[in-house]
């Protein structure tokens, strides 16, 4: 079995689309359906959704240390080199956090940790090693 979707409750869906929009399509999701709260991308078999929270507390916002969702980790596509989408993160809303050692995953792999303005953190897996 496989994830059909996620979604995300955001507090303010033009900033996520800028910045989840763009990431999405960078691997390999495409927009299928926007409504006036929300947005979707699907690839071959997941869906993401974002969409305002109508029940949004003045200050409050997603903290990933918090209980709940600490993260979504996305393998990169292998024609997508990770420096580059790293570089132009910023540019879309994304900063690129630090090293998590002792991370779970072996083997040949690039990994990468970016947080949206809003503290959503995405990890993003690709084949080779750093610097590639």
């Amino acid at each position: 079995m496989s994830v059909h979707h996620i979604q995300l409750w955001v507090p303010d869906l033009d900033r996520a689309t800028r910045s989840w929009g763009w990431l999405l399509s960078q691997l390999g999701y495409e927009p299928v359906r926007r409504w006036s709260t929300g947005r979707l991308w699907r690839d071959d078999t997941t869906g993401v959704v974002v969409e305002q929270s109508p029940d949004m507390v003045p200050g409050m916002l997603h903290s990933r240390l918090r209980p709940g969702l600490n993260h979504i980790a996305f393998r990169v596509p292998a024609d997508v080199e990770m420096r580059v989408l790293l570089d132009e993160a910023p540019a879309h809303g994304w900063t690129e956090l630090g090293d998590h050692p002792g991370h779970p995953v072996h083997g040949d792999v690039t990994i990468a940790f970016l947080e949206d303005k809003d503290g959503f953190e995405v990890e993003l897996i690709g084949a080779g090693h750093p610097g590639d």
